[in-house]
């Protein structure tokens, strides 16, 4: 079956055999990056013909009765196999679609910071891709596993992209957090499950039912397997086990954005979700009273790191932060267990990937147009960058939750399932962190359109041209950033350098930025499709 190309297989081909074709176009990067954006979209053509099986009305009938496509046997008995359902459904859209819009980004932004290894990073951007897409389609445990750690490997050259002292440092905090995770406690609640169950499926309502009943499983040994996996999970960033998150901003903004955005945290809580409803089993999980702290663990961490981040003056550092914060949003409205707050969760994954890729597109904007960083840099800077400084603005929105913005629709449905369970400490917190939201993204927005700008220093002009790999490159052609660019490990840049008039940055970062700005506003207007997934997945979920 491993030959089999239907489209959930093909999803996970097409970004392999794209890195290869990548690797061959090196010497070109015209045709490099064409190849990335070709590839891009022919994964998102193939996701999106998935959607209509999956939102069938008698998907969950078919579902039982289909077998999973697999692929190999690995051991005897576990096989290495995918099978498409509601949530990896999402998953692999949010992935899809924004792969294209990275894709887009990256080339200006690479070129224009005039980056190293190019084509080494488009080339491991889209095994992480196919990374992604396995771990959206398993079909069971050991699948996910498998490629959640692919998803971990491929990132990881991604991370230590500049090859500076900090950047190895950062990166093997990265990898050492998350493989620390996942093989000392996710493969052993693995491990375990099997040895109680004999099953590895995903299958709606969990696999522990029998093992309950007959008595070989007891509910507080269940709660122990819940920890495992939840701390096991690293990429979801459940503090103390979210130290990787801000350390890997160090990197490129693209691969900041894949992730906050597209991938990485996205793998953490789409697994966490993953397994709350198809290994566990909510009524499970609510019959023999395991993992109510979870509620209270990704409350707390909802709040410390919306504190943590007020404090924070770099740009991405804040941005990082956000991110562990809205992660647990997800993780808290899962942990609720009912139906609605699953859809919640669901929800929130596709509504923070647009704000929030939004926000670390337009932080990059900035960096290539006027070699800014921190905060306290950005008076002013809105009239200088209006396109970028806006679609910031609608990002932080989405991320307070205010509408018209992706972030309403998510915290709507987590508000009401938090009311539904009669949880108020979730209210409480969903309330005050809301308030801390506003407290470290309006002073921003504040600060780039309402404060005059610094006067005018003497420019600094870079020796390097605006895209030094191919001068006759279209994107060469003088921008409204006038060609002021530079490498971003270069710190002295942004420090006690007055830079000239600039304007926005090359037009493939600013269409990038404005594209995901403006889905998050529709995201407002048009969220009949992810509703409707999220529905698909709530069915299957009742009696």
């Amino acid at each position: 079956m491993i030959f089999d190309l239907s489209p959930p297989l093909l999803a996970v081909y097409i970004p392999l055999v794209g890195a290869l074709l990548i690797a061959l176009a090196g010497r070109w990067p015209n045709l490099r990056e064409g190849i990335t954006l070709g590839t891009a979209g022919a994964l998102l053509y193939t996701v999106a013909t998935i959607v209509p099986r999956v939102l069938a009305p008698n998907f969950w009938a078919l579902y039982a009765k289909s077998p999973p496509l697999r692929l190999v046997e690995v051991l005897p008995g576990i096989f290495l196999e995918l099978k498409v359902e509601p949530l990896g459904m999402v998953f692999a859209l949010i992935a899809g679609t924004l792969w294209v819009l990275n894709s887009l980004y990256s080339i200006g932004y690479m070129r224009g910071n005039a980056e190293k290894h190019q084509t080494r990073f488009y080339v491991c951007f889209a095994l992480a891709i196919s990374s992604v897409m396995g771990l959206a389609f398993a079909g069971n445990l050991f699948t996910l596993f498998v490629f959640y750690e692919m998803l971990t490997l491929t990132t990881y050259p991604l991370v230590a992209h500049k090859g500076t002292a900090e950047a190895l440092r950062s990166a093997r905090t990265y990898l050492g957090i998350l493989v620390t995770t996942s093989v000392c406690f996710l493969l052993a609640g693995i491990i375990a499950t099997y040895v109680y169950t004999g099953d590895l499926a995903f299958k709606p309502g969990g696999v522990f039912t029998k093992a309950l009943a007959d008595g070989s499983l007891t509910g507080p040994v269940l709660g122990t397997l819940f920890i495992l996996y939840m701390y096991g999970i690293g990429k979801a960033a459940l503090m103390p086990m979210h130290r990787w998150l801000p350390a890997a901003m160090v990197a490129p903004t693209p691969v900041s954005a894949l992730l906050h955005a597209v991938a990485v945290v996205k793998a953490g809580v789409f697994s966490v979700i993953k397994v709350i409803v198809y290994t566990f089993g909510p009524l499970t999980l609510i019959s023999t009273g395991q993992g109510g702290w979870l509620i209270y663990m990704a409350g707390a961490t909802i709040l410390i790191a919306s504190f943590i981040a007020l404090f924070q003056d770099n740009l991405k550092r804040r941005l990082a932060y956000s991110t562990v914060s809205q992660l647990s949003y997800i993780i808290i409205a899962a942990a609720l267990l009912s139906p609605l707050s699953l859809m919640a969760a669901t929800l929130h994954i596709a509504a923070h990937a647009f704000g929030k890729i939004t926000l670390f597109f337009a932080a990059g904007s900035i960096y290539t147009a006027a070699h800014k960083t921190e905060i306290s840099q950005l008076d002013g800077i809105g009239r200088r960058m209006p396109f970028t400084m806006g679609a910031f603005t609608i990002g932080a929105l989405s991320m307070i939750g205010l509408p018209p913005t992706a972030g309403f629709i998510s915290k709507w449905y987590l508000l009401s399932a938090a009311w539904e369970t009669e949880y108020v400490f979730v209210v409480v917190v969903v309330i005050l962190s809301t308030l801390l939201n506003a407290a470290y993204f309006l002073p921003i927005i504040y600060r780039a359109f309402f404060r005059p700008p610094p006067p005018i220093g003497r420019a600094h002009h870079s020796d390097h041209g605006a895209f030094h790999e191919d001068p006759e490159h279209p994107l060469a052609r003088p921008t409204a950033a006038d060609g002021v660019f530079g490498d971003e490990a270069d710190h002295s840049h942004s420090h006690g350098h007055a830079h000239g008039a600039h304007g926005e940055a090359p037009w493939p970062i600013v269409v990038a930025l404005c594209c995901t700005a403006a889905a998050t506003v529709a995201f407002f207007f048009y969220s009949d499709l992810a509703i409707d997934l999220a529905t698909q997945l709530r069915k299957g979920l009742l009696p």
